[in-house]
This record gives structure tokens, sequence and C-alpha cells, in this order.
């Protein structure tokens, strides 16, 4: 896999990291939004949550927009159980505006100006052999490709590397060499979703890796709101 930086050692207690890099021409095609620059800079819930379901394979996830939940190699509907909307109504909520507003400062854009989109989901991570190519969340992808609204994205870890689970590093694919982020529980990684920044996870070989992503677009006609009750 050539050279590679460790960005984020998983024992590092990191207040801000933050590694400019050229934006890619990926935001060309569309008008161009403010707050479009590029760079990088709990675990009950998702256990408990993940626990109703999960695929055959190596990868679950469970989609906090839809609540649509793994289960076998199709998705069901956990929002049927009202105390699992209820505890994801409020965690995506205040995530997501936490999170929101670090992009916006680091970035030096307005939060008004970044609307949530969609899929926003708790992923699990293990090393069950893939049943199905969605289980296959190794292969290198940028995220405005398989998501084409995506402009910013985050990924919240919920689990630490080495100590809950082995491999299963977030890794940036560069052409010089690759940049890797060893996930942390509590740690925050967030960057521009464009052909800038290529990246894969490395397979898990151990134990269980959990995350939330969270995404964000500039163009409020990709917008969402958050989970609410009805």
């Amino acid at each position: 896999d050539g050279l590679t930086e460790v960005l984020a050692h998983r024992s590092d207690s990191l207040r801000d990291k933050f590694v400019e890099i050229p934006c890619s021409r990926d935001y060309d095609g569309h008008r161009r939004f403010e707050g479009i620059h590029s760079g990088r800079p709990t675990w009950g819930i998702a256990e408990r949550g993940l626990s109703l379901g999960g695929s055959d394979g190596g990868a679950s996830i469970l989609d906090l927009h839809s609540g649509a939940l793994s289960l076998g190699k199709h998705f069901v509907n956990l929002y049927r159980f009202h105390w699992a909307f209820c505890a994801l109504c409020v965690l995506c909520r205040d995530v997501r505006q936490r999170i929101q507003q670090r992009i916006a400062q680091v970035f030096g854009i307005s939060s008004s100006s970044m609307y949530l989109t969609k899929p926003t989901f708790f992923s699990r991570m293990n090393s069950t052999e893939a049943k199905t190519t969605h289980d296959e969340y190794w292969h290198p992808h940028v995220d405005k490709v398989t998501y084409g609204s995506f402009d910013y994205t985050s990924l919240l870890y919920l689990s630490d590397y080495t100590q809950d689970f082995g491999g299963g590093r977030f890794v940036f694919l560069d052409a010089d060499s690759n940049k890797t982020v060893e996930p942390r529980a509590g740690r925050v990684s967030f960057f521009t979703s464009g052909s800038e920044n290529l990246h894969r996870v490395e397979k898990v070989h151990w134990g269980t890796r959990f995350a939330i992503t969270i995404s964000f677009t500039c163009d409020p006609e990709h917008g969402i709101g958050d989970p609410v009750l009805v």
C-alpha cells in the first residue's frame, strides 16, 4: 500500500489536527454553494439498536433518517420500536449540531449554509466473511461518487482500535503515501467528500468496530431534517 503516515494514533488526545489539500473539480459540475472548501481536519444506543438486526456478512448499518436496519441480506424498519426512535432522535440532533458547528468553524463558513443529508448511519463492522457486495466495506471509494449529495463527511468513532477491534483503520489514499486515522471512542474525523479524499476502511480482523457517519450538503435541495417523532 506504499508509505503510511498516521494522522491520529488511537492513544493521541487531539484537540485539533487539520490537513489542507488541493480541491478536486468534483464540485464544478453544479452551482457553487457557499461553504465548499477542501481539507480534512453512543456506544450504548448503537449496540442496542444494531443488536435487533445485523447482516449475514461483516458490515451492518442502521440508517438514522429512515430507520433501515440490516437484517440478513435485507433491511427492516427499526422505528417500529418506539424506544429506539426516541433515543435516536435525541442522539442524532445533538451529535449533528455539534459536528456541524465544528466543521463550519474549521472551514471558516457559516453553519447555516450546511444541511444534514442522507444517508446518516451507525455502522458495525466485524471479521465475518462478506455475503453480499454491501459487506465489502474495504474498497477504495469517493463519498461524492457513492452519495452525490455529500459535500462534507464526518465520522464519530464509538470503539477503540486495538482495544475493541483489530484492523479497521480509516485510510486516505494519496498519491505519495497513505494517511491513516486510528479510531478512538469519541474521536471525530471530518473531510470534504470529493475525489481529493479517496479513502477506504481496512478489513476488521477481530472484534467489532462501531461508528456513526453524519454528512452534510451545501445544496438546500438535498438537505433533510433531523428525525422527529410523529
